[in-house]
């Protein structure tokens, strides 16, 4: 594995002797605008390993993308590579149709210290709640960005993140958007505590994520991709083009229903991702 080669995939081309929070910010940007948040091995017969050589080889080499436990752990690789402060950490994410935190941590993000200073830093979020920027560890602080508002909460060591939800404008008023938020909306995304953790912490959920037919990920093939504008979202057949800030507080959301043989037409063009398998949407 070569550091050099992981810049390369996410087309950083800039200097990167000093680890600063400048060169966090860029690298940061340039992961989550390449490599896409998906989990289409579930959906094409591959099994997940979480092991850094399997995660480098299919993110780096073989140009795929993957969920929290790969992207994250890749950028983790990476950083320490390039001589960051950085440690994993464990999260419970928040289930709006539960209206609770999971019981069992379900996802990973990282915390990189830099001249004492604590940021958190998740590239494994995907969709609209994907930071753009690493976030200052602070409680109660609003942390504004081109997505929306970010914030941490902190009460008794628990850490809890949300994001200030904004409305969507949809071309077709005939195309009903059921997640279409009240101006104002507080979402909650998930809480963590600062305990450091191991990846093969995560390998039972690894395991569980892939054979339960109840989770989420199992009963959609999710690929999603930040881009310079917004972000792109592939949810079976359902294509979800979103541009940020398209008026104020705003964002516009196109919304593409795709036949079977343009699924992977779009993949290759919209996300740069060519499948070895047959994907079943």
């Amino acid at each position: 594995m070569n550091v050099q080669e992981y810049l390369a995939r996410i087309s950083y081309n800039e200097s990167h002797k000093d680890p600063d929070l400048q060169m966090l910010t860029a690298i940061f940007l340039h992961h989550i605008q390449a490599i896409p948040f998906e989990n289409l091995s579930m959906h094409c017969g591959e099994n997940i390993e979480l092991d850094l050589q399997s995660t480098y080889d299919k993110i780096v080499r073989k140009k795929r993308g993957g969920w929290c436990l790969e992207s994250n752990h890749l950028l983790f690789w990476a950083l320490q590579e390039l001589g960051y402060d950085v440690c994993l950490l464990g999260a419970n994410s928040y289930e709006p149709a539960e209206k609770s935190y999971s019981a069992e941590l379900n996802h990973i993000l990282l915390k990189v210290v830099i001249k004492g200073t604590s940021y958190i830093v998740d590239a494994g979020f995907g969709g609209a709640y994907q930071a753009w920027q690493p976030l200052l560890l602070i409680s109660g602080q609003d942390q504004p960005q081109t997505p929306g508002i970010f914030r941490f909460m902190e009460d008794s060591g628990t850490w809890y993140f949300e994001k200030v939800k904004r409305k969507h404008y949809i071309p077709e008023p005939s195309v009903p958007d059921t997640n279409t938020p009240d101006l104002g909306n507080i979402r909650k995304i998930y809480k963590f505590t600062l305990e450091p953790r191991d990846i093969n912490d995560f390998q039972d959920l690894n395991a569980y994520l892939q054979a339960s037919p109840d989770t989420i990920l199992s009963k959609k093939s999710i690929c999603t991709l930040q881009t310079p504008e917004g972000l792109y979202a592939l949810v079976g057949w359902t294509l979800n083009v979103i541009k940020y800030n398209y008026t104020k507080d705003m964002d516009l959301l196109q919304i593409i229903t795709l036949r079977d043989e343009e699924v992977e037409k779009t993949l290759k063009e919209k996300f740069n991702i060519v499948l070895e398998n047959k994907l079943v949407p």
